[in-house]
């Protein structure tokens, strides 16, 4: 038996001014596709050869340029059509969040199922591992044979979500079971700060699917948050079930509207996970607390949601501390890509004048800084995305001032220990690191004597009941009383 693979990776945030293009993916092919798409063991030893199409995954960043995405889609298209009459099945690694320029629809993700599955029938299965900030609909969720979500947040467990679904398909493979996935749209539309894995409702509904597969009537089921930076018409949670056999697609039904009702049941026990205040708050918090380090998270700036990274809107907040403050700073980072240009050619000590900030809006407006260079180094990869180099950066002190920053040329997060030591510095110097996170992220949390999300504007304004939308479902919680 064989199996055709791609990954398409892309969470496209449309409150950035910029889009993303192809030179933000890492693609990668043949035995390089497969080594990163993690599927190799699973279906290795269950006798499956495995045909490499692309893998392109960009993390976040903005709205997909079309030309990128037609570039990915063929790829996959033409691949598919080469080896129709030899491949078993397809499986896809998705993110859900694409929003792609001038695409019927929108998403990049519904596209690349519809357009496969035009090619290769209504039998032939596609299995998709997808990230739980994504968004559905029943035309994209039925065109899969399986599609299920990680269910942790930060998601701890994708390589285990890929087994899953890996072992399910191999297994669908053998009996050539003609089943079809359930959906359920919900009315609700969260974000990812309000959804972490740990705390309640989720733990909950993470311990409800898990009893809810142990029914050997039920292949398979997820809940999906749904992503809320792009305005569109599917935006919100969706439920999926997905059953054993054809015999028991009636039962999916069923358990299906359970957990529907379940997961909407429990839509006033949403909240933000540990700490968190407005920015004036959340620095004094900071800034009195005894113990080290205490991080920050700069929220409507995450760039791990797609924010552009570069806000200068607690860097200004910090300064006007002025000498009261005993405590040192790291920024880890901020996105200047102009001013690290300037800094390259610099030797480490070597002082300069340079003005930081992108002046995209008043968030990001320039700060004029006289500064030494202390560290140069690179933004290293993390678990999510994989090892590897993704461009320089500078560390510099601000003089007469306890603050460094980290100066990078993307949008690249500090989410990893060992990202810091990468960059040149030593996070166990400072008192109070900012992160350009929402939600913090394991190891930090781990690390921190003291956590707080900094409830800033930006392009990841948290308030969800505040965003503008025009496209979503109504009545929708909580935007509407229902």
């Amino acid at each position: 038996m064989k199996v055709l693979i791609a990954q398409f990776v892309i969470e496209s945030n449309a409150n950035i001014p910029y889009k993303s293009r192809l030179e933000n993916f890492n693609l990668l092919f043949g035995e390089d596709c497969i080594r990163e798409m993690k599927c190799e063991d699973v279906f290795g030893r269950e006798g499956i050869e495995i045909i490499p199409s692309i893998y392109a995954n960009a993390a976040a960043g903005g709205v997909l340029e079309k030309d990128a995405f037609d570039f990915i889609e063929n790829r996959i298209l033409e691949d598919v059509k080469k080896h129709i009459h030899e491949i078993d099945g397809i499986y896809l690694h998705l993110h859900g969040a694409s929003e792609v320029e001038d695409l019927e629809g929108g998403s990049g993700d519904h596209h690349i199922v519809k357009e496969i599955r035009k090619f290769i029938g209504p039998y032939l299965p596609i299995a998709v591992v997808c990230d739980p900030h994504g968004n559905l609909s029943k035309e994209y969720v039925e065109s899969t044979t399986l599609i299920r979500s990680y269910r942790n947040s930060p998601h701890t467990d994708i390589k285990e979500t890929i087994t899953f679904v890996c072992e399910k398909m191999a297994a669908l493979l053998k009996t050539r079971q003609n089943i079809t996935p359930v959906y359920r749209k919900l009315p609700m539309i969260l974000g990812g700060e309000q959804s972490v894995s740990a705390d309640e409702p989720v733990k909950t509904i993470n311990q409800y699917l898990e009893e809810l597969e142990e029914d050997k009537r039920i292949l398979s089921c997820s809940w999906h948050v749904g992503y809320i930076r792009h305005d569109c018409d599917v935006a919100g949670c969706g439920i999926v079930v997905i059953p054993s056999t054809e015999t028991d697609q009636e039962y999916a039904n069923h358990i299906a509207d359970k957990l529907a009702r379940f997961v909407w049941d429990k839509r006033h026990e949403f909240h933000y996970t540990g700490l968190t205040a407005p920015p004036e708050e959340a620095m004094k918090m900071a800034v009195e607390f005894k113990g080290k380090p205490v991080f920050i998270t700069d929220s409507g700036d995450n760039v791990t949601s797609g924010a552009v990274g570069c806000n200068t809107f607690l860097l200004r907040q910090v300064l006007a501390l002025g000498n009261t403050c005993n405590k040192k700073f790291l920024f880890a980072g901020i996105n200047d890509a102009e001013a690290l240009t300037k800094l390259a050619g610099l030797e480490e000590e070597k002082k300069v004048s340079i003005s930081l900030g992108m002046n995209l809006d008043e968030l990001s407006e320039k700060v004029d800084l006289d500064v030494a260079v202390r560290a140069k180094g690179y933004m290293a990869g993390y678990s999510y995305v994989g090892e590897g180099n993704f461009g320089d950066c500078i560390t510099i002190g601000v003089k007469d001032k306890p603050i460094d920053i980290i100066v990078s040329g993307n949008n690249h997060p500090f989410v990893e220990i060992h990202q810091f030591h990468a960059a040149g510095v030593n996070y166990e110097d400072y008192d109070i690191i900012i992160v350009k996170q929402g939600y913090i992220f394991p190891e930090l949390k781990e690390e921190g004597k003291l956590t707080v999300m900094s409830l800033t504007q930006g392009a990841t304004l948290q308030d969800t009941s505040k965003l503008l939308f025009k496209r979503v479902m109504r009545p929708m919680f909580p935007i509407d009383d229902i």
